[in-house]
């Protein structure tokens, strides 16, 4: 039987982590649903942001914007409404000169490969590892305004940063590995 997993079992295990009773849903009317609904987002974002986890990284090719940038380029490209943060543009072999301003690319290209980290909110599509890293942030995010306890805030905000390192660690393993090339200087020698 496979577990479901979900923001609010998220921040229901990192409640009980504090010694608190778990919550159902955000809706409730508690302080502690109160509480994860409003910190919970953020905390997902930021660590979605921190590594390029397997389970949040889309490609997808882009179309200009038909308005044209005021100068220096020929071509904008907006970004779609999920992006975390742009991993790279282009294929490997490309050598595509490219700005971000805002929330769009700037190239001399009319299409755009785009690998990027988007807004995974489908928990349930997590790595495991990941879970267990958003609980452990979530609980020492909320730590102090539920126990008044700086000592097990930091604590648990130690914690979370041996997970986040342990989680990274599992996750790059899964890909394969990177070849160093393109050292024209270093062949020549040889």
């Amino acid at each position: 039987m496979a577990s479901s997993v979900s923001s609010v079992s998220i921040c229901s295990n990192a409640l009980l982590i504090l010694g608190q009773n778990p919550i159902n849903d955000f809706k409730e009317d508690s302080d502690s649903a109160r509480l994860c609904a409003n910190v919970y987002p953020t905390v997902r974002e930021d660590l979605l942001r921190k590594h390029p986890w397997n389970c949040a990284v889309k490609r997808v090719v882009l179309s200009p914007s038909s308005t044209a940038p005021a100068f220096g380029v020929a071509y904008q490209f907006p970004l779609p409404g999920d992006l975390l943060r742009v991993l790279s543009v282009g294929d490997e072999s490309d050598d595509i000169q490219y700005r971000q301003e805002g929330r769009k690319i700037l190239a001399n290209i009319n299409t755009l490969k785009l690998r990027y980290l988007f807004r995974n909110d489908d928990e349930s599509t997590w790595d495991p590892a990941l879970v267990a890293l958003a609980e452990a942030f979530m609980a020492a995010k909320i730590a102090y305004a539920v126990t008044a306890s700086a000592s097990l805030r930091d604590a648990l905000t130690q914690e979370a940063a041996y997970l986040l390192r342990q989680a990274k660690a599992i996750d790059g393993q899964e890909d394969p590995p990177e070849a160093l090339g393109g050292y024209p200087l270093l062949t020549s020698r040889f």
